[in-house]
């Protein structure tokens, strides 16, 4: 990347004048031995990243490997004959064309929401008809005579037939969503310093916020020969988030859809009669907070009776088995105070599922991803992956084999070929080895756990040192932080270089990551902790493990604490040093979404609720901006279409008129980003100077 390229230059230019006064301060060393340190363990652990992939619905599967010559290898395994060979160059060669063809396919932004109002035409399955939009309706066209008919007329450029048309199995129906549009809110923001052209460009984005109006969406069916019209009450999904996933039933009887409630307290599975229009909920998901929809998973089984549900009704994450037509729980396929993470294969001949899950195990990291199988009705639970550590898996497409590989964060990956019926080991394929990693200085993170807020609840971390490490001498900590229950951030499987952790760390400090109350992975009761209330960040037990740790580890100084972090996590830094200053001395936020009714609807609206109330506000950066006592330094890309630049400044604009004092780095042409080259300087001499309590080097005297 090029911040590291430039970071090894100024790390040449650091040596270049270290024996001079500029450095009268020794941290010279320090600094080049921070951004050295990319280089210094690039390739140290060959094959530590193995991707692989199954072809087709064989039992082979390919990967690329680096060679004892450290030359790159691609290699092809035969799972039924345990055999491995080097990939033939014909095959190594279409493989290489397929990727160039994914990376050039165009993708729009993701704030981008497709209107629907343009697609091709639809085939029925029987190939008589073909179904479009015309004029904004719905229109189906005989194949053989090539006569057209319009199927609605009531559709206008302001309520359109979506051109996402879907047939039911006996070629009968047309069903299509009906969308009243809402005005689309954007954002804009300049590039001072294009490339192309001297002048700047102005550029916009989509972006709804919370609270925006959304779009109204309202499921039809269309009878192709009577020209009978189904319009459905929409009763049960009038407080629209999003409607989705049309799916017609084996007798073309009923349409199925997601209604995903505004203010994320109810998600439904509906059926839409085509023949009453009568709607009635198949399986309701309710929640005084929130339903995490983002854990969603639904699969109808082919016999058209049942439904695969994911849920954390029972306060973990769970999967259910539920009878459609009466929408009650026929059996609950797993169940007990773990968390099941994703649903990789369905086997619905032998009636069993295989998934992925974490804090079966008891007695270690709860975090840590294992592969099951089980019957559908909760009998015959066995592990796939039962080596300690967290695994990725990759299945074969008839979940014969699985490839498994798994790590530690201080333990280097392996990775196995697997029999995906009982988790059997059967060749080895690559095993890693940290010898010359810690040849050249590298020291294992270190897990940490210890009691959150409650005094009850294990919270889970890690902890970097600086390579230097001398256990007899105090380091001030630093903290990374990011937050929230969409996911868990703590790092658990082996990466020979943490960036944003090991490099600073060899200034001089202690990095340390946890995962506290508010996010993602434990129970729905760990999560709930979030709601309305983004500005805990999970702080009283972060708080509560760094002084935890510091009782082990006396090397680490809880009287100099830091914290950094982007985008939320630029948030969280910055509300750290307003709502916990007594604890952090110092603060670098990042892209900070520090007003939540200023940033994306979807992670706001979901954690934060609807309407937009006063639990904003309180949680608001710009609001409480009058309450910093602590060194503060913002950092925001004026390209950044992540979260809107304006959040940055309109807490700078707090700042001012609080007359408080801090330090801003806009840089020119970034994007979404800790800051880059400029922005990791940058925040490498805030905590320099504000916890090690040194003077930074005076870059504008370094010369070549």
């Amino acid at each position: 990347m090029n911040t590291r390229k430039s970071l090894k230059a100024i790390a040449a230019l650091c040596i270049a004048t270290a024996a001079t006064q500029l450095f009268a301060q020794g941290t010279v060393e320090d600094y080049k031995q921070a951004l050295l340190l990319p280089e210094k363990y690039k390739n140290a652990v060959p094959n530590a990243d193995i991707n692989p992939r199954w072809v087709g619905n064989s039992h082979k599967l390919w990967y690329v490997r680096t060679s004892a010559a450290g030359e790159e290898e691609y290699v092809v395994v035969d799972a039924e004959k345990r055999k491995r060979t080097l990939m033939p160059d014909t095959m190594k060669q279409r493989i290489l064309a397929e990727q160039k063809k994914l990376a050039s396919f165009p993708r729009r932004h993701w704030a981008e929401k497709d209107d629907q109002r343009v697609g091709d035409s639809v085939a029925s399955p029987d190939g008589k008809y073909k179904a479009f939009i015309k004029n904004s309706n719905v229109y189906v066209k005989e194949v053989a005579s090539g006569r057209e008919k319009p199927l609605s007329l009531d559709g206008s450029p302001g309520e359109y037939y979506s051109a996402y048309i879907l047939w039911s199995p006996d070629s009968r129906k047309v069903a299509a969503l009906k969308i009243r549009p809402a005005e689309k809110r954007y954002f804009y923001f300049v590039e001072s310093s294009p490339k192309d052209q001297l002048q700047p460009k102005l550029h916009k984005r989509e972006y709804a916020k919370p609270g925006d109006a959304l779009p109204f969406k309202v499921p039809h069916i269309f009878h192709v020969e009577s020209g009978k019209i189904i319009s459905p009450s929409t009763a049960l999904f009038a407080s629209q988030f999003e409607l989705q996933g049309l799916e017609w039933d084996n007798e073309s009887q009923n349409l199925m859809f997601d209604y995903n409630q505004r203010g994320h307290k109810v998600y439904r599975v509906l059926e839409l009669s085509a023949e009453t229009g009568a709607v009635s909920t198949v399986i309701e998901e309710t929640s005084p907070t929130f339903v995490n929809y983002r854990r969603y998973y639904k699969r109808n089984l082919k016999n058209g009776g049942e439904t695969i549900w994911m849920s954390e009704r029972d306060n973990w994450n769970h999967l259910y088995l539920i009878d459609r037509r009466s929408g009650k729980v026929k059996q609950q396929i797993t169940q007990g105070e773990w968390y099941v993470r994703e649903v990789v294969h369905v086997d619905e001949q032998q009636r069993t599922v295989y998934f992925s899950a974490n804090g079966m195990s008891k007695g270690e990291d709860p975090y840590f991803v294992r592969y099951y199988r089980v019957g559908m009705d909760g009998s015959g639970l066995t592990c796939l992956t039962p080596d300690e550590g967290t695994h990725t898996a990759w299945f074969s497409k008839d979940a014969q084999y699985l490839v498994d590989t798994w790590s530690k964060v201080d333990e280097a990956p392996q990775t196995a070929l697997r029999s995906a019926k009982d988790g059997k080991p059967l060749m080895e394929l690559e095993k890693c080895d940290l010898t010359k990693l810690r040849s050249v200085g590298w020291i294992a993170p270190e897990p940490f756990v210890a009691k959150g807020r409650d005094g009850q609840t294990d919270i889970w971390g890690v902890l970097f040192r600086p390579s230097t490490f001398d256990p007899g001498k105090k380091y001030p900590v630093l903290e990374y932080v990011y937050a929230g229950p969409g996911s868990a951030y703590t790092p658990k499987s082996f990466r020979a270089l943490h960036w944003n952790h090991q490099v600073i760390a060899e200034l001089g400090f202690i990095v340390v990551q946890s995962d506290g109350m508010g996010t993602s992975f434990r129970s729905k009761a760990f999560e709930n902790v979030c709601y309305k209330n983004l500005k805990d960040a999970g702080f009283p037990d972060r708080i509560a493990w760094i002084k935890a740790a510091a009782e082990k580890f006396p090397f680490m100084d809880v009287d100099r604490v830091g914290i950094f972090g982007g985008s939320a996590g630029g948030q969280e830094a910055m509300g750290a040093v307003l709502f916990h200053p007594e604890f952090y001395k110092a603060a670098y936020a990042a892209c900070g979404c520090h007003d939540n009714r200023m940033d994306k609807i979807w992670w706001n609206e979901q954690w934060m609720g609807y309407p937009v109330d006063s639990s904003y506000i309180a949680c608001s950066n710009v609001e409480n901006a009058h309450l910093l006592t602590r060194p503060l330094m913002l950092m925001v890309g004026e390209m950044d279409d992540n979260v809107d630049p304006a959040s940055t400044m309109q807490v700078v604009n707090a700042l001012i008129k609080a007359k408080k004092e801090f330090e801003l780095v806009v840089v020119p042409g970034m994007n979404h980003t800790l800051g880059g080259e400029y922005g990791d300087r940058k925040r490498f001499d805030f905590f320099v100077k504000h916890l090690l309590g040194l003077q930074p080097p005076d870059w504008n005297n370094i010369t070549n």
